[in-house]
């Protein structure tokens, strides 16, 4: 599998560009409530994939995983209020959005793989 496409790359490139949207809505639009909120949960991401990597047992690793899911469920909400609001023009939104999915799409699949027929 390329680098590119796995969960670690697009979640890293992810939050260079939710950095890079919350710097464009504090200094562009002076909006600071919820692009923190939408710092916070879109960085989140990659750092909990990442340290999944080095999870201790499977069920450590699942529970990462598991997190980051629920950053990346915060992530687009804020991402669709942002859009809701006017903070964020479709476009803005839409690049976005779809990256969040992507990234949620991938981790719904590997949580289904780690955890079918299995207890944790």
């Amino acid at each position: 599998m390329k680098p590119e496409n796995t969960i670690r790359y697009k979640s890293k490139k992810f939050a260079v560009r939710i950095v890079r949207v919350y710097r464009y809505l504090t200094l562009e639009k002076h909006e600071y409530v919820m692009s923190k909120q939408l710092l916070r949960c879109g960085t989140s991401i990659g750092a909990n994939i990442a340290e999944s990597e080095c999870a201790i047992s499977r069920n450590d690793f699942v529970s990462k995983v598991y997190i980051a899911l629920k950053e990346c469920s915060e992530t687009a909400y804020w991402l669709e209020l942002l859009l809701e609001t006017d903070y964020l023009n479709k476009n803005q939104f839409q690049s976005l959005y779809n990256d969040c999915m992507e990234m949620k799409k991938m981790m719904q699949a590997t949580t289904r793989t780690m955890t079918a027929g299995k207890q944790l």
